[in-house]
């Protein structure tokens, strides 16, 4: 997003949200921040900020697979479940299926993905490395780490 500086030069900033639901189901928009870089250390002083204005605890944090990003949440707080957003966890998987795959590995990976139960995903999961795993074990691998 592109910002005018105080001496009229225009420069690239990148707005940053953080969403939060609550035990009950209810939206809450926590914060826009505007940053020229995203890191860790920019999500521990948010983190910190977010705490200080009286956020008690986080249940589960959904990342977008930053590296640090994990650490810097459970440092400030201790005991987060952290998971990978599954949006970015598709795209990161796409990029290494070849264009030809792609709709027959993704028939599939929805299985995974969209399973009723944790023991239905786990026989999705089985069942897609069985068919791909050779081809494509990176992106099973990635898949069984998160």
């Amino acid at each position: 997003m592109p910002f005018i500086t105080s001496e009229g030069k225009v420069t690239n900033k990148a707005a940053y949200t953080c969403l939060a639901l609550d035990i009950t189901g209810r939206k809450d928009l926590l914060g826009l921040w505007v940053s020229e870089a995203e890191g860790s250390n920019f999500w521990l002083s948010v983190l910190t900020e977010l705490k200080n204005r009286g956020l008690q605890d986080i249940l589960i944090a959904c990342v977008d697979g930053l590296k640090g990003f994990p650490g810097a949440i459970n440092t400030v707080f201790p005991g987060t479940e952290i998971q990978l957003c599954i949006i970015h966890l598709i795209r990161n998987t796409l990029r290494y299926i070849a264009s030809k795959d792609q709709k027959s590995f993704m028939k599939e990976l929805r299985l995974v993905y969209s399973a009723p139960t944790e023991e239905a995903a786990l026989i999705a999961l089985d069942r897609l490395e069985e068919n791909w795993g050779k081809k494509y074990s990176l992106s099973i691998r990635t898949w069984k780490q998160n």
